[in-house]
């Protein structure tokens, strides 16, 4: 799918799960961000990116990422998306 077209929203979202499940955790972040870059999104890859991030220790990259899917979320309408990335902005301190 991503050889077709590497900007393939469904198979970037597709291969960051995968990353996810090997541990490959630097390279979710990676591909979450090309995904992020290309596609308009309503919050949740932002609130994955944010959890990547944080898992990996890289907490004020995570704030930022949070920040922003709170504001995707909340103009797409989602505002149970956008509180429970506020609580993981809480939790980050």
């Amino acid at each position: 799918m991503l050889r077709r077209d590497p900007q393939n929203p469904t198979g970037l979202l597709a291969l960051a799960n995968e990353y996810g499940k090997a541990g490959r955790h630097e390279d979710e972040a990676g591909v979450l961000r090309r995904y992020l870059a290309a596609h308009e999104d309503e919050g949740n890859a932002y609130a994955r990116l944010g959890r990547v991030l944080a898992m990996l220790g890289r907490r004020e990259e995570a704030r930022e990422v949070l920040r922003e899917g709170v504001e995707r979320a909340r103009r797409h309408g989602h505002q149970e998306m956008a509180g429970e990335m506020l609580e993981l902005l809480r939790e980050l301190g």
